[in-house]
């Protein structure tokens, strides 16, 4: 059995861990719901986009958009949005799980320290790296997504994807990919994105003037509507990493509870053998001494 001293060390730096994970998650908690309302507010002006674009899908010729254009995938494009930092349980290693899954050439964007570290050391080709704060920012979101929509529409690529976490609940987070470009075409991916905002279908037959022309309007609105909806991929994400976080240290705070209560009993028993051998010491002095 360990010694009373040995046990109230152990104590103390569990305490102080306990202490420290608490902390973490009470952060976590905060910026988690500011993350959350984050997320949710911008629905609804995605929604209304959709709406417009929606509008338009029937009033242009989409084969010559360049974000429209299909060709023979040769190298990939793959935006990985990560965290910058740990403790937050298994989040990084599932997106990092789907990143070792592509077998086939590509070029990669980081958002995330943690990201940007992975592929490098796992000797990928990562062309850029960016970070972005917890408040998550439209313009710091919308440098990397520009660069790697120009490394598409220059033919560098020939496909962008997101690697990100979906925000479904606190408890869960589902590390998947989502293919942005190239986009099929105007009606599918305005319905695909409504399916998932939960609205129904969109129709309006009114007869409608675009100035200068429906085709310039679209050109003008398509490439700001996918960087709206990959920052709304990134909103999600950090959601998903202010939720992870927090639960991983409520988790780690409750096992060091867990873990100073048995700390505690040991402790009790250490102490009381030191007492009982003592007293045995004391009486076996004093009948030495008697007889």
């Amino acid at each position: 059995m360990a010694s009373t001293r040995d046990i109230r060390r152990r104590i103390k730096s569990v305490k102080n861990t306990r202490q420290i994970t608490k902390a973490l998650e009470l952060v976590a908690a905060s910026k988690m719901k500011k993350a959350q309302a984050a997320a949710l507010a911008g629905r609804p002006y995605a929604q209304l986009m959709a709406d417009m674009l929606a509008a338009l899908a029937s009033r242009v010729n989409e084969t010559q958009h360049p974000l429209l254009t299909r060709r023979e995938v040769k190298v990939r494009g793959v935006l990985l949005v990560t965290t910058a930092m740990g403790l937050c349980g298994p989040l990084n290693a599932n997106l990092f799980k789907l990143v070792t899954e592509i077998k086939t050439p590509a070029k990669y964007v980081a958002i995330g320290r943690k990201g940007a570290q992975f592929l490098s050391r796992t000797k990928r080709d990562l062309v850029a790296d960016f970070s972005v704060g917890d408040r998550v920012p439209f313009a710091e979101v919308k440098t990397p997504i520009e660069y790697l929509v120009n490394l598409f529409l220059e033919g560098t690529v020939d496909t962008v994807e997101v690697i990100y976490s979906r925000y479904k609940n606190t408890l869960v987070q589902e590390a998947i990919i989502r293919p942005v470009l190239p986009l099929s075409n105007v009606k599918d991916f305005v319905s695909h994105l409504r399916a998932e905002g939960g609205a129904g279908k969109f129709s309006d037959d009114r007869d409608m003037l675009f100035e200068p022309s429906a085709d310039a309007v679209l050109a003008a609105l398509l490439p700001f509507y996918v960087n709206r909806y990959i920052y709304q991929l990134v909103l999600s994400a950090k959601a998903s990493e202010h939720s992870a976080r927090m639960v991983a240290m409520k988790t780690a705070k409750d096992n060091a509870t867990s873990l100073l209560g048995d700390l505690t009993l040991e402790y009790n028993k250490a102490r009381q053998a030191a007492i009982t051998q003592e007293i045995l010491e004391i009486s076996a002095a004093a009948f030495s001494s008697a007889s």
